[in-house]
């Protein structure tokens, strides 16, 4: 059977692609495009380090045919023909972390990295069920994942963080302590962000930036104080950022959040973001089993027999909707 001819208009677009790839090759054969790695966005242009001058930043335009750009992209860039560069493609994302903007549409935070650090702090309040959610993202995006309890000089009463922290000691995820003011724990810190891509995240005003002041005192950073009139801290970081550790590793500082929500995500993938859920997840009685009130489900039978942990099991149940929650 005959192809489907194409319209005018769709041939002149695919002209039009041809061409610019002729260009980009082009171009990589006469050695004008250059690799270089996003630091950061602003708008319609990004900083752009340099691969063969580390530590040389250039403000660039992004092509309109690049649906999006963030820290931590891998790029192909060229001089432009004022002051500003332009990126002209961007290479494929070994990862990416992804958020829901603010109309539930998933959107990458940064790329190519293969660690989270979620950060707490005594203030604002931290809460398992927005742990639970930054690490069932993590588990479905294949990163490593901490919890770093930060600003431990301000607790008084340790009990309720051992608490909270606890199931996650229990089912294996590394929790770390810290504080950037005291200098206390930087040095495990430190070791556990060697020789990785990390992004710290976390609500706003739990002192990420903080800590990368702290880790990197040479770069100049705007630390907000903590609200006081609220609890929710204010935004001081507007743009996810890359910085290089000095012992090797990359650090992406995201923006702060008040809610990181999983709506994009199907109840099945949100079960197999919760790790000591996967030896029940396929063998309950029927296939298409969401783990809430249907019968012969192995998994409330394990949280029933104290296998799985019933707090975690609430916050899955919440995560997915289930109004009795």
């Amino acid at each position: 059977m005959a192809g489907r001819r194409l319209s005018q208009n769709q041939a002149r677009r695919v002209r039009a692609l041809h061409r610019r790839h002729e260009d980009e090759s082009r171009r990589e054969d006469a050695g004008t495009l250059r690799a270089g790695v996003v630091i950061a966005r602003f708008g319609r242009q990004v900083e752009v380090e340099d691969a063969q001058a580390p530590g040389v930043l250039h403000r660039c335009h992004i092509r309109s045919n690049i649906d999006s750009l963030v820290a931590g992209d891998r790029v192909a860039w060229e001089s432009g023909d004022d002051a500003h560069g332009v990126v002209v493609a961007r290479h494929a994302r070994t990862s990416e972390l992804l958020r829901p903007d603010m109309h539930g549409t998933p959107r990458a935070a940064a790329a190519n990295l293969d660690q989270i650090v979620i950060v707490i702090a005594p203030e604002p309040p931290p809460h398992a069920n927005l742990l639970d959610r930054y690490l069932a993202a993590a588990e479905d995006a294949g990163l490593h994942a901490l919890v770093l309890l930060n600003k431990t000089d301000l607790i008084s009463d340790r009990a309720p963080f051992d608490a909270l922290l606890a199931p996650y000691h229990a089912i294996g995820y590394t929790v770390l302590h810290a504080t950037a003011h005291a200098a206390r724990g930087l040095a495990e810190l430190e070791a556990a962000l060697t020789g990785h891509t990390t992004a710290f995240v976390g609500q706003s005003g739990v002192g990420k930036s903080s800590l990368i002041a702290a880790l990197l005192p040479h770069e100049t950073l705007r630390i907000g104080e903590l609200s006081q009139a609220v609890t929710k801290g204010r935004h001081t970081t507007t743009a996810a950022r890359l910085y290089h550790l000095p012992a090797g590793g990359e650090l992406i500082d995201s923006p702060g959040i008040r809610e990181f929500s999983l709506v994009h995500f199907e109840p099945v993938r949100v079960a197999r973001g919760f790790v000591e859920f996967r030896p029940w997840l396929g063998t309950c009685r029927f296939r298409d089993c969401r783990h809430r009130d249907e019968p012969g489900c192995a998994l409330r039978e394990a949280v029933v027999r104290g296998e799985v942990s019933q707090s975690r099991y609430a916050s899955y149940l919440q995560i997915i909707g289930d109004p009795s929650s």
